[in-house]
């Protein structure tokens, strides 16, 4: 099964570098395990290109056969968890998981007040895939994702779906110092010299940031790593970075809409079959009312764009 998880990983990201982050290994490793279960086979399943990994024709054939069995063993043993923890919890439990997002705190503090008693549990992962799917293996109840305009998410079937929000601008992050800092809403021409810093193992960050600056006639030079790191480099003026438009207000970083929002996610709730999600979301819609009242431009934009959620929480 290690093998079928590392083989579907790299189909899934085209990348030997982004599948090992998503596993959780090196990439000699990752390369190392690959060459070996080539090698059993007595072809390639992979072509290794410039622009990332190809399947053969063979690999394709591996891997039809591949996620089958995975997704069998990972209901298995989803089945076989939450059968367990039902027989050891005494009442009722909530499983989160979220991507990364301002709102999680304010989220989980509004569910212990709205559901005492209830055990909640949080798991945030970068990937949205990989929280839909352990959705629909039974590992978790619900499910905070963005998915990057232009690079559309597969909801697997028979999962529940509420859209928070249709079209979530994304604004971008600079260093107090940065000449266009001072104004209220930067172009992108402003950044044209600039290094940009997007995380890849993200699911459609990179794709989507490619097409907007290509579609601007744009090719800044690209770094490539978490959003922590990012900030770091953000305030030393190494580089800029997109972020979500509630961060909150920092003394050593400015944060500003970009013209015509270029940058969009949709925000979604995902939910398994039969989850009573009207406690979950409503919490959730609040919690982004605070968050965005508490970023003043992103209020004024959601304003502007005459939004439900710039009402007050």
């Amino acid at each position: 099964m290690r093998h079928l998880r590392a083989l579907c990983a790299i189909a899934d990201t085209g990348s030997l570098h982004q599948a090992a982050r998503r596993l959780g290994v090196s990439q000699p490793s990752l390369t190392t395990q690959l060459q070996r279960i080539e090698k059993s086979m007595g072809a390639e399943l992979f072509r290794r290109e410039r622009t990332g990994c190809r399947p053969t024709l063979l690999g394709r054939a591996v891997l039809s056969r591949a996620r089958p069995l995975l997704d069998g063993m990972s209901a298995l043993v989803g089945a076989a968890v939450a059968e367990a923890e039902a027989a050891g919890s005494g009442g009722p439990r909530l499983r989160i998981g979220s991507t990364a997002s301002r709102v999680i705190g304010g989220w989980l503090r509004r569910l212990r007040l709205r559901l005492p008693g209830t055990d909640i549990s949080l798991r945030v992962d970068v990937s949205a895939r990989t929280l839909l799917d352990t959705v629909a293996a039974g590992r978790l109840d619900v499910a905070f994702v963005h998915e990057v305009e232009g690079c559309p998410l597969t909801v697997p079937d028979g999962l529940q779906q509420r859209v928070l929000l249709d079209r979530e601008p994304q604004f971008i992050s600079l260093s107090r110092d940065h000449p266009a800092a001072g104004r209220p809403v930067v172009d992108l021409d402003d950044l044209a010299t600039d290094r940009w810093m997007v995380d890849p193992s993200v699911d459609g960050e990179w794709d989507g940031v490619r097409r907007v600056l290509g579609a601007a006639g744009l090719d800044p030079p690209v770094l490539h790593g978490d959003y922590l790191t990012a900030a770091s480099l953000v305030v030393l003026g190494e580089a800029v970075a997109p972020c979500q438009p509630t961060s909150g207000p920092r003394d050593d970083m400015a944060i500003r809409p970009l013209r015509g929002d270029p940058l969009a996610v949709r925000l979604l709730l995902v939910s398994r079959p039969g989850a009573d999600m009207d406690a979950v979301y409503g919490e959730l819609e609040a919690a982004y009312r605070e968050a965005a009242q508490r970023a003043a431009d992103y209020h004024q934009w959601l304003v502007r764009h005459h939004s439900p959620l710039a009402q007050l929480a």
